[in-house]
């Protein structure tokens, strides 16, 4: 009898250590696929930030008014949409007709950034973006846009250019696009694009 007793007692005992090593190994895959997942989805906005800055096209495009030109890209830091540009070298999917050029923003709200991307360049009110939300928990996402002076920009176009030439003015692009996305998990995060042109 007693050593019925002294077996099951060995036998909670190696349950309970069995229990806590596979509760402590399930906690620890969760934490692990958490961090994965946000290391994938940093990996994949920087790859996406790189292919359209990388891609920018000089092509201004009609407010959604209908009454004015935006510029082929304007960012000012000041507010939740950080840039707003054309983009070339959009693909066509499944053989549905599609333009080759896009209107893309960048927006940054509560800590997530996010893409809107449009089908058509000169939009109205009604045109609604598809919307993507690229990656969460940043600290802060910043651009910085190189002119032809070599000088870098917190703003985009740059602060007294002349707008004697409406067409000129509004087609004016940088030579590189400084990207940088501050995490939680994994600190600062910068990227170099150089524009063609």
């Amino acid at each position: 009898m007693l050593e019925l007793l002294v077996a099951l007692f060995v036998t909670a005992v190696m349950f309970a250590l069995g229990y806590g090593a596979i509760t402590q190994a399930l906690s620890n895959r969760d934490v692990v696929h958490e961090q994965q997942q946000r290391l994938n989805d940093l990996q994949r906005s920087m790859r996406l930030l790189t292919q359209d800055f990388s891609q920018l096209a000089p092509r201004p495009v009609r407010d959604a008014l209908g009454s004015g030109e935006e510029d082929a890209l304007r960012a000012d830091p000041r507010i939740t949409t950080l840039v707003s540009f054309t983009r070339g070298g959009a693909g066509h999917l499944a053989g549905t007709a599609r333009p080759s050029l896009q209107r893309i923003e960048y927006v940054f709200e509560n800590g997530m950034l996010i893409r809107q991307a449009w089908s058509t360049l000169d939009r109205t009110q009604a045109a609604e973006a598809a919307r993507r939300i690229l990656a969460r928990d940043l600290l802060a996402v910043r651009f910085r846009y190189m002119d032809l002076s070599r000088q870098w920009l917190d703003q985009w176009p740059p602060p007294g250019t002349p707008q004697q030439l409406p067409g000129r003015a509004s087609r004016l692009l940088p030579i590189a696009v400084e990207i940088t996305l501050e995490t939680r998990d994994f600190g600062t995060v910068t990227r170099l694009v150089e524009v063609p042109g």
